[in-house]
């Protein structure tokens, strides 16, 4: 399952993404440091049922209005502060956390109330925080790197190898070290000349590779955050940036959970079901949010999502079933799953995505639409229907 980790300073709203997100409790308050280990639950990214477009109807029970939600791993942990790497508040265990994630969302406090150690202040500059994280975890990196530098600069192993098997438990693979020798212009046959620079640029390019970052600018409702979001727009043009208010989101969810309104996250708005159950308290609060989303759209959380899973690591969604012809599992079930894989993915893929066994097992793929045979090495496309056959 694709992990996303949720980072950022302490105070900046990362455990209420993550309640709004999964709907999980989690200590939410206005101190530093509530969040100590590292909290798991499943996210979703929004995609469009094929159902609809097949004319199924109600038959698919897996969407909600045409509407799909498929599962990912979120991770928020605690709050990052400058010089974790030598140790400053859970230090190296905040890095270790987040590892796991190929994705990195960071949640900013775009308003400037709160400075990086996640204390209450006024005109803090969040630009500062965006460099503080991504030092910290270059630092972190670096760390690991120079327990082998001698070994390598002495040029007794092969860089790939051990770099590579240092790194192995940080999901970061070979490619993305290819890449950042290629980005930072750096020569492995000339290790030994290398400075601390060049080693500092190396880690930075391999982190950007295997962990990327995109940035949730929080607390956009706040009047002082419209200008701030705009001036690190302007000062990051490179980045993803997204604003929102995980707030918002989660007092949507939270109604939406209690029956008292129909909202669908990413949507930008919702419909109040029945008026004489909310009290006049909830409907000053239900008026609130419409005019965030009568001035912002949307509440940023999902859009931050689908970006982190389709535009950053490229993936698709694919629906497997049994039956080609009634797009359906043996029982019946209309498009009963859909998985995320990534662009270039086959039927092969899939196959062994579903289970191990399958996949050793594959003979044939179909596809559902068409009712044609595909070969094993087809490169399948987004929201694609494939039948697997395998033998026994």
């Amino acid at each position: 399952m694709i992990e996303i980790g949720l980072v950022g300073c302490p105070s900046s709203g990362k455990s209420t993404f993550f309640k709004a997100a999964t709907l999980k409790d989690v200590k939410i308050a206005s101190y530093p440091f509530t969040t100590l280990e590292p909290n798991e639950g499943l996210g979703y990214v929004r995609v469009k049922c094929p159902c609809q477009a097949l004319g199924l109807g109600e038959k698919c029970k897996k969407c909600i209005d045409g509407v799909r939600f498929v599962p990912v791993k979120l991770w928020d942990v605690a709050g990052l502060v400058p010089d974790a790497h030598l140790g400053r508040g859970r230090g190296n265990a905040f890095l270790d956390d987040l590892m796991q994630a190929s994705v990195l969302i960071h949640i900013l406090d775009v308003s400037g109330k709160t400075d990086s150690e996640g204390n209450a202040t006024e005109s803090f500059d969040p630009a500062e925080n965006i460099k503080m994280l991504a030092r910290e975890i270059d630092y972190w990196l670096l760390r690991l790197l120079k327990k082998d530098w001698d070994v390598l600069r002495k040029g007794k192993k092969d860089f790939m190898q051990v770099f590579v098997k240092r790194f192995s438990g940080l999901s970061i693979k070979p490619e993305h070290v290819e890449s950042a020798l290629k980005t930072s212009g750096l020569d492995t046959s000339e290790i030994d000349k290398w400075s601390e620079e060049d080693l500092m640029l190396f880690v930075s390019e391999t982190r950007k590779q295997a962990k990327p970052i995109i940035i949730f600018a929080n607390k956009v409702d706040i009047p002082e955050a419209k200008k701030k979001f705009e001036q690190l727009k302007k000062k990051y043009p490179e980045l993803t940036i997204i604003p929102g208010s995980a707030e918002a989101e989660l007092a949507m969810r939270e109604a939406s959970s209690h029956g008292l309104i129909k909202y669908l996250p990413g949507s930008n708005r919702f419909e109040m079901l029945d008026e004489s159950k909310i009290t006049d308290k909830q409907k000053k609060a239900l008026k609130f949010l419409q005019n965030f989303l009568n001035e912002h759209k949307k509440t940023g959380v999902q859009d931050c999502l689908n970006k982190a899973v389709f535009d950053v690591l490229k993936m698709i969604v694919v629906y497997p079933v049994e039956d080609e012809h009634k797009y359906s599992d043996k029982k019946g079930n209309v498009l009963p799953d859909a998985f995320l894989l990534p662009v270039g993915s086959t039927p092969k893929d899939l196959a062994y995505k579903i289970h191990e066994d399958i996949g050793k097992r594959f003979i044939a793929a179909v596809d559902a639409r068409t009712h044609q045979q595909i070969a094993a090495d087809h490169i399948l496309k987004n929201s694609d229907i494939i039948s697997i056959r395998s033998g026994r």
